[in-house]
């Protein structure tokens, strides 16, 4: 079976760093390329993140492209309090050699998607979504190009994580999300609801950090750095892996389980701005536009996750 071509759009972070690894080590899929856009921190620092992370996973064949600084119609929110002011605290990665593609990402998603076979390129978002609309808004055709969509973002049974309502990567840009999830697009949505179920627990730390090569010794420091915030807050044993369930979930779809549903985005609300509203009964009778996973198999996951990270340096 040929690899499935994907495009990674991000913004590192640590758990979005841990997908980029997972992608890079993982035959099964053909990463055409990582676009950075601005999120947990500025898109300077996502940019210079990802390409420390494809140097780490020895991936220099990758090309890498800065996209979108800011949100289509609202002011940048960041969250260095989750993930520290460079994004990827936790360790110190040396400073890349990678060179930058001179392409911005928008026109390198539409470039490599009008390349391709129609169907046959997945975008995989893991940060605000700003990028993917860009490109919707500039090149509509590019819609019946995309095969699928999977992206890491909403919440429904666990509210939000940024307000009680919201989860960040929606609310940093709730218009964007809106246009992607009118697209058409099949979409398949990675939301709190699954991620707060894959948890860096102390044991599974452990088990990443006995791999024993670089790889390993980096993400333990990542998790360990990361889950501070998210242990604090909810009171448990581990923080939440957000971003490597959308990986995961294109490897081994089988971990997963969910429904197909109706999801619309609150764009305007003082309250509720940003909320993926999600009609998990189908009370609204409306068409659904989206695959929303639910549950995870976190020992399958995390197994999974272990596995691939010791394929690496």
């Amino acid at each position: 079976m040929k690899p499935l071509p994907i495009i990674i759009d991000t913004d590192p972070g640590q758990d979005d760093a841990i997908a980029l690894l997972l992608a890079a080590a993982s035959p099964e899929l053909e990463l055409l390329g990582v676009t950075t856009v601005a999120g947990n921190v500025p898109l300077a620092l996502t940019t210079l993140n990802a390409r420390k992370v494809m140097e780490l996973a020895g991936r220099r064949d990758v090309p890498i492209c800065a996209g979108a600084d800011r949100p289509l119609d609202v002011p940048l929110v960041t969250a260095e309090h989750v993930h520290g002011d460079t994004g990827l605290n936790g360790v110190e990665l040396p400073a890349p050699t990678l060179a930058l593609d001179p392409r911005h990402a928008v026109d390198f998603i539409i470039q490599t998607l009008r390349e391709r076979e129609p169907g046959t390129v997945t975008l995989c978002p893991l940060g605000p979504l700003t990028n993917i609309a860009l490109a919707l808004r500039r090149a509509p055709d590019i819609a019946l190009r995309i095969r699928r969509i999977v992206l890491m973002g909403g919440g429904f049974f666990e509210g939000g994580n940024v307000t009680p309502a919201a989860e960040f990567n929606i609310y940093v840009d709730p218009q964007a999300a809106h246009e992607v999830f009118t697209s058409g697009v099949p979409i398949t949505m990675a939301p709190l609801d699954v991620t707060h179920e894959a948890l860096t627990t102390a044991a599974r730390i452990e088990a990443i950090r006995a791999i024993g090569n670089r790889a390993g010794t980096v993400v333990a420091a990542w998790m360990e750095f990361f889950e501070r915030y998210d242990e604090e807050k909810y009171g448990q044993d581990g923080g939440p892996l957000h971003d490597p369930c959308v990986i995961a979930w294109l490897l081994q779809p089988e971990l997963f389980s969910g429904r197909d549903c109706n999801v619309r985005i609150e764009t305007h609300s003082e309250l509720t701005r940003g909320m993926t509203v999600i009609d998990w009964w189908a009370v609204t009778g409306l068409p659904a536009n989206a695959q929303v996973l639910r549950h995870v198999d976190a020992d399958g996951f995390f197994a999974l996750l272990t596995e691939r990270l010791s394929a690496l340096q």
